[in-house]
C-alpha cells in the first residue's frame, strides 16, 4: 500500500504545481474588492491550502473538472482566512446594525424605503456622519454578502460530503428569499448590486455609469448589503 500512497502524495503535488497561477488569479480578483490592509500574500497562502486540499480530495467521478473544483475550494479557503481575521472592529459591526435598526423603525412607520437623511435624523446624526458610518461598514462588505449566501462558490465550498436533499431545498430556499432581497432594494441599489457582483464592476466603474462619485457608489454597496441583510433577518423570525 506504500507505494499507491506514495504515488498519491506525488500526484498531488504535480496537481499543485500546475494550478498555483490559479490561486494568484483569485487572490488578486478578491484583493480589489477588499480595503487596503488585506494583503495579498496571506490570501495566497490560505488559497495553496485549499489548493492542496482539493487536489488530495479531488475525484474525477463527481463530473467537474479538476480545476472547477480547485477554484471553489481555494475561494473558499481564502474567505475562511478573511472571516477567521476580520479587520471590522467590533464597533464598526455595532454601527451596521444601528444603521439597520433606524431604516427598519422608519419602514415600519412609513411603510416604503428609508431616505439617507431619515436615518440619520433617527440615530440623531448629520447626513455627514452617516454618510461616514457607511464607509466604514463598507470595509466589511464582501463578507457581509457571501454570509449571505450570494457566493456560490463559497456555499459550495462548505457543502457537507453528506449533504441531503433538505439541505438542497433548504439551499434553494435561502436563494429564492435572496433574490427577492435583492428586488426590494431601491432601484438605484439593486443596480449598483447587480453591477458589482454579476459584471464585476470597481466602484470607479460604476461611478462612470452611474454618474456619482466612488465615495457615493461604496455608501450605495454599504446600504444595499444592511438594506438585504434587515430584509432576511424579518423574514427568518416570520418563520420562527
Amino acid at each position: 500500500m506504500q507505494p499507491i500512497k506514495i504515488q498519491e502524495q506525488a500526484k498531488a503535488q504535480s496537481l499543485v504545481e500546475e494550478y498555483s497561477d490559479l490561486v494568484r488569479r483569485i487572490a488578486y480578483h478578491l484583493i480589489t474588492r477588499l480595503p487596503a490592509s488585506v494583503i495579498a500574500d496571506d490570501l495566497i497562502q490560505s488559497g495553496l491550502l485549499g489548493l492542496l486540499d482539493a487536489a488530495e480530495h479531488y475525484d474525477v467521478s463527481q463530473g467537474a473538472s479538476f480545476q472547477t473544483y480547485a477554484t471553489i475550494r481555494i475561494r473558499g479557503a481564502m474567505l475562511d482566512e478573511l472571516r477567521r481575521n476580520d479587520w471590522a472592529p467590533k464597533s464598526v459591526h455595532k454601527k451596521a446594525r444601528d444603521v439597520m435598526a433606524a431604516m427598519q423603525k422608519i419602514e415600519n412607520r412609513t411603510g416604503r424605503d428609508a431616505r439617507n437623511s431619515e436615518v440619520a435624523k433617527e440615530m440623531g446624526l448629520t447626513l455627514t456622519e452617516y454618510h461616514q458610518i457607511l464607509q466604514e461598514t463598507n470595509s466589511c462588505r464582501i463578507l457581509n454578502f457571501v454570509d449571505l449566501g450570494v457566493d456560490d462558490d463559497c456555499a459550495t465550498s462548505h457543502a457537507s460530503k453528506t449533504a441531503t436533499p433538505l439541505d438542497g431545498m433548504q439551499s434553494q430556499e435561502f436563494k429564492t428569499q435572496l433574490v427577492d432581497a435583492i428586488r426590494n432594494l431601491p432601484d438605484r441599489e439593486a443596480l449598483v448590486i447587480s453591477l458589482y457582483y454579476d459584471e464585476e464592476m470597481n466602484l470607479r466603474e460604476i461611478g462612470c455609469v452611474l454618474n456619482v462619485s466612488e465615495s457615493r457608489v461604496s455608501q450605495l454597496l454599504s446600504q444595499a448589503h444592511l438594506r438585504m441583510r434587515m430584509w432576511l433577518t424579518a423574514k427568518e423570525e416570520m418563520v420562527e
